[in-house]
């Protein structure tokens, strides 16, 4: 099996090319591939197939080795694949667990166009959000001293986000009216990752909300540096969401049966 290795802002993933519908791979072979001891190592893993009516199909796992929701980064890094395999050159429209999303395609940078969300709980001074994967939200002071790990594994597994199968937790400072630093501990890698591209469009648009944050917002990460820009609030609902940053190939390899 030939795969190849990708990032954005150091959220990592195995993908591979499967056009020609022969990857055959269980939960348990996937969790290996993206073992960081064992394996290659990696956030995700995703399949590129073909889609009637699409440019292609993105099937995204996550390192435990189950099928994911909307995977932000992972969407990026699989429209730049596409455009490596010459399948896309300036915009690309696909296919995802979460419905169809359109992306442009630049030399440093894949924009891409996140499902329109139709508003924000609020829970006392925390915030939950579906952006394509559900997200909750919490603002603090100096995040880079913040525990998100063990903090946030305590609200992934809280009784409240069971009946979801737990839910991902942004830890957010606010660093200025356009900037914010966000770090995040994902379910399904069940640790915190350099950078987590449905979060920090949560993120985003909880800033803007409830922050006064304005668009377009820059999102510093562990990893690097992103942005989001959207249309509309809480009330009316957020359309026209971008999730924009780097995208790029790290190597490629084949792995033998």
């Amino acid at each position: 099996m030939h795969f190849y290795k990708y990032q954005g802002t150091g959220n990592d993933f195995v993908v591979v090319d499967d056009r020609a519908k022969t990857f055959g791979l269980n939960q348990e072979a996937i969790a290996l591939l993206c073992h960081r001891r064992f394996g290659i190592g990696a956030d995700g893993f995703m399949l590129l197939q073909e889609a009637e009516g699409y440019d292609f199909r993105m099937v995204y796992y996550n390192s435990d080795g189950t099928e994911g929701t909307m995977c932000g980064n992972g969407g990026r890094c699989l429209v730049r694949f596409a455009a490596d395999l010459g399948i896309v050159t300036e915009k690309a429209h696909f296919i995802a667990v979460d419905g169809p999303h359109l992306a442009y395609i630049n030399p440093e940078t894949i924009s891409l166009q996140m499902m329109d969300v139709p508003g924000i709980e609020q829970h006392n001074d925390d915030y939950f959000t579906n952006t394509g994967s559900p997200h909750f939200v919490r603002f603090t002071n100096q995040v880079q001293f913040y525990d998100v790990k063990n903090t946030g594994a305590a609200i992934r597994y809280s009784e409240a986000y069971q009946p979801i199968n737990g839910t991902n937790a942004n830890f957010v400072e606010k660093l200025d009216d356009q900037t914010l630093f966000v770090r995040t501990y994902e379910r399904g890698v069940e640790d915190e990752t350099y950078s987590c591209g449905t979060g920090v469009t949560a993120a985003a648009l909880v800033a803007k909300t409830f922050k006064n944050v304005q668009t377009p917002i820059k999102i510093k990460t562990l990893g690097g540096e992103l942005a989001v820009n959207f249309d509309g609030d809480a009330i009316t609902g957020f359309t026209n969401i971008f999730l924009i940053g780097p995208a790029k190939q790290v190597f490629t390899g084949t792995i033998s049966a």
